[in-house]
């Protein structure tokens, strides 16, 4: 955050102000000229200064001002806030979407609603804010805190959201009388019947943004180094507290009614740095201003697409204007290429002398226990002498109708997606050398379920074979997306993870707008998105076979190469490793296998987190090993999920995904917290 000589700054300030109030002034009057009924210009004005008692004029005083107005205060809440959280964490990447503090907020509002619905009604700020101070702090201490780089923030405030949204999504599937209507408004919605969303929201923003303008001078010495900043006899610690605290506040007051709005907070701070003014006493005010035209420009180009497509929300469209902002700076931002070689946060090696037979013998008979037990479990509870005479031939004909053509199979796709996951999620690990990489977080899972969906809803009757050509197609698009971005970088770790997440954010985006554009029911929709074994059947089984027997044994085979891919790049290139290349190839067999997995089971997370690092605390750097125990593991984690989701609230069923995410996060907490101590 350098400062400029003050003879440099006097177009600055007018170009942010004069610009940003006259981009406000028409994105405000295109604003309220969209929507189901097209209203003119002229109109607009005569409703807003010379108001007359007619439909036209009531609507756009009565619904669409109190929307817009709505717009402006969230994005500037939302702008100062990513300003500010920067600003504490030192990490050009941090917003309260990438921090995790949406996830949060949105996560106890819908336990609230669950749980206490009164509460909720009466004190939706208190519960955002409690939901989003839990959830920042998390990502802080996860990413280490005041030693965090701007990778571990982002990737620790991408990892909190995946688990606190699977427990939303959980929520909401298993309580959906009590949370309907929250799927729209989780995706970021903007829409207000009345001006009550503004009267709420109005005191808490002005609050926050003031209270930071007023502490600008201080906020500025947090640029400094500390000892710099102590020296001058700042109390830094305070100002931090002081400085998170609001954007907590005005993060939480913006989830509170519109919902989680993503990317707001990244886009218009570094907007206002790039133009040159990095003192706060002009940053916070021009960071809000320009919030403020992001947001209201983007839910003008959501009520644009209501006339043909039905309208967007507001969050899905932020996604799409910032995603692209998060590759740029991930490509051009020098500050994040600083350390790529030390970005690693493996967790190391237990030095545990478990022989790797015994490990594999093990795992084995773990995964065919829990097999055998998940044929048995069920609704319909089937004793384990039946399924052994039904296994052998003699059982009788309803035990073995259920044992054979539907609990067998969806066994079988659990185990073999469970595997995919895990194999692809080692080989994404190997190939970027980073072992927070999975599927989910480079982007090929919500690639694949873009393609998946698009196919269910341009093509509804299409034959139940396209869904997954659709899902290697977007994984493929949304792989290769990343690494023709992150190639001009020699494939940084670094920068295949950071535009990894934002292509993943485009995909989620994508798949927001599909659930809601072709009608899907909200339960179908988020059980699907959450990863589900219901229902699969033999034809999924197949598939997903011929996929690993053909690209298993090239994973394993390319054992070596992964391996000399950890030493770090000038390292394997000494030692003759075509680097680049490596990459690709081990790259492009866990997008393949990954997809495969999306098809058949949705966009299940984690798997390819846990198995993977499982396995290498008791192995260590041995890929050949590894994979073949992970896809064990991972088999293992899909089918035990399996059975606890269909036990737990029998006669409901609780996907798959969000159950090995409820299994999967106090590991995750564990990883991040030994490989924190480690550095």
């Amino acid at each position: 955050m350098q400062t400029k000589s003050p003879a440099a700054l006097p177009w600055k300030p007018l170009l942010v102000f004069g610009g940003g109030f006259a981009a406000l002034l028409a994105m405000l009057f295109i604003n309220l000229t969209q929507g189901e009924a097209h209203i003119t210009i002229h109109s607009v004005v005569q409703a807003l200064f010379s108001p007359q008692d007619t439909p036209e004029h009531q609507m756009v005083r009565g619904l669409r001002m109190p929307r817009a107005v709505m717009g402006m205060l969230a994005g500037a809440a939302l702008a100062v806030a990513g300003a500010l959280l920067q600003t504490v964490t030192r990490n050009p990447l941090a917003s309260a979407s990438t921090l995790g503090l949406n996830a949060g907020a949105y996560f106890i509002i819908v336990l609230a609603a669950v749980f206490f619905p009164a509460l909720k009604s009466s004190n939706p700020l208190v519960l955002a804010l409690l939901g989003a101070c839990g959830a920042a702090l998390m990502a802080y201490f996860m990413a280490g805190g005041r030693k965090s780089t701007p990778l571990r923030m982002a990737l620790s405030g991408m990892i909190i959201t995946l688990v606190l949204s699977a427990f939303t999504s959980g929520l909401q599937l298993l309580f959906e009388t009590e949370t309907n209507g929250l799927f729209m408004w989780g995706s970021g919605a903007l829409t207000q019947n009345d001006w009550l969303g503004v009267r709420f929201s109005l005191p808490w923003v002005i609050l926050g943004i003031v209270a930071a303008f007023l502490f600008s001078q201080k906020l500025d010495m947090l640029a400094l180094s500390e000892e710099t900043a102590v020296s001058l006899g700042e109390n830094i610690n305070l100002v931090r507290l002081f400085a998170l605290g609001a954007a907590i506040l005005l993060a939480g007051v913006t989830v509170s009614v519109v919902g989680p709005i993503g990317f707001v907070g990244l886009i218009a701070p570094h907007l206002i740095r790039l133009i040159g003014l990095h003192r706060h006493r002009l940053l916070l005010p021009g960071s809000a201003l320009w919030g403020a035209v992001v947001l209201v420009s983007a839910d003008t180009i959501a009520k644009m697409f209501r006339s043909s497509l039905g309208e967007l929300p507001a969050g899905s469209v932020t996604a799409l204007l910032g995603a692209p902002w998060l590759i740029w700076l991930a490509v051009r931002s020098s500050k994040l290429r600083t350390g790529a070689e030390g970005s690693s946060m493996s967790v190391g090696y237990t030095g545990t002398k478990v022989p790797y037979p015994v490990l594999v013998i093990a795992s084995a008979a773990l995964l065919f226990g829990l097999f055998v037990f998940g044929l048995t479990a069920g609704a319909l509870h089937i004793p384990l002498r039946d399924v052994l005479s039904a296994l052998s031939g003699r059982g009788d004909d309803m035990a073995s109708n259920v044992i054979f053509q539907l609990r067998m199979p969806r066994l079988l796709v659990a185990a073999l997606a469970g595997a995919s996951l895990a194999i692809a999620g080692s080989m994404m690990q190997g190939a970027v050398r980073n072992p927070l990489a999975d599927p989910s977080v480079v982007g090929v899972t919500s690639g694949a379920g873009v393609g998946a969906l698009l196919v269910l809803a341009i093509w509804p009757t299409a034959p139940s074979g396209w869904a997954p050509i659709g899902a290697i197609i977007g994984a493929l698009v949304s792989a290769g997306s990343v690494y023709a971005l992150a190639w001009r970088k020699g494939l940084s770790p670094v920068v295949l993870i950071l535009v990894g997440i934002a292509v993943s954010a485009l995909g989620s985006a994508g798949i927001q707008f599909l659930v809601i554009q072709s009608k899907l029911a909200a339960a179908p929709a988020l059980t699907w998105l959450a990863g589900s074994t219901y229902a699969r059947g033999w034809k999924e089984c197949i598939q997903l076979a011929i996929t690993l027997a053909l690209l298993m044994p090239t994973a394993w085979l390319l054992g070596r190469r992964v391996d000399l891919l950890a030493f770090g790049d000038q390292v394997s290139l000494g030692l003759g490793l075509r680097l680049q290349r490596t990459r690709l190839v081990t790259a492009a067999i866990g997008v393949g296998i990954a997809a495969m997995a999306v098809a058949a089971v949705g966009t299940v997370s984690f798997i390819g987190l846990l198995a993977p690092h499982a396995v290498r605390l008791f192995l260590g750097q041995h890929h050949r090993k590894s994979v073949v125990l992970a896809a064990m593991l991972g088999a293992i984690l899909l089918i035990a999920a399996d059975i606890i989701g269909k036990l737990i609230a029998i006669p409901k069923e609780i996907p798959s995904g969000i159950v090995v995410a409820m299994i999967g996060a106090p590991y995750l907490l564990f990883l991040m917290y030994r490989s924190t101590v480690r550095r």
